[in-house]
């Protein structure tokens, strides 16, 4: 999908959770989509400062934190510190995958395969209700 259809989505799945539209909001979510990687709240709140003076820093995080939460985001801790990137997969259905993430720069690239299946079978009768799996280093660029 280009951005903008990415940025629509995003904010269609705000309103159909209850969030009002803002500018702000929309700004953040753009921002994030264009960047298309894993970027800490510090990082959002002083590329948002920049266009809305005297913005808080915990504004921004509750804002993200609630994207997150309705899964136009989705976060990771690297380092002791949450970043947060457009969900890639918000938009399609059963689209499922995990992430190599950069340590350094927050780039990722998809992983198709989902070592779970193993798993599974190693624990016969019992329901797995959710996983989560990132393998973290250093990109190309950031070696």
């Amino acid at each position: 999908m280009k951005n903008q259809t990415l940025i629509e989505h995003a904010m269609t799945t705000l309103k159909e959770n209850g969030f009002k539209y803002t500018k702000k909001r929309e700004a953040i979510i753009t921002y994030l989509v264009k960047r298309n990687r894993y970027l800490p709240a510090k990082e959002i709140h002083e590329y948002m400062s920049e266009k809305y003076p005297g913005l808080s820093y915990d504004t921004i995080y509750r804002n993200l934190h609630d994207f997150s939460e309705i899964g136009i985001l989705e976060e990771t801790e690297l380092n002791g510190e949450m970043k947060f990137r457009y969900n890639c997969c918000a938009e399609l259905e059963d689209h499922h995958h995990h992430h190599f993430i950069c340590t350094v720069c927050g780039k990722t690239k998809e992983l198709h395969i989902c070592p779970m299946d193993f798993f599974q079978e190693q624990l016969p009768g019992c329901l797995i209700e959710g996983h989560r799996f990132e393998i973290l280093g250093r990109c190309e660029e950031c070696q």
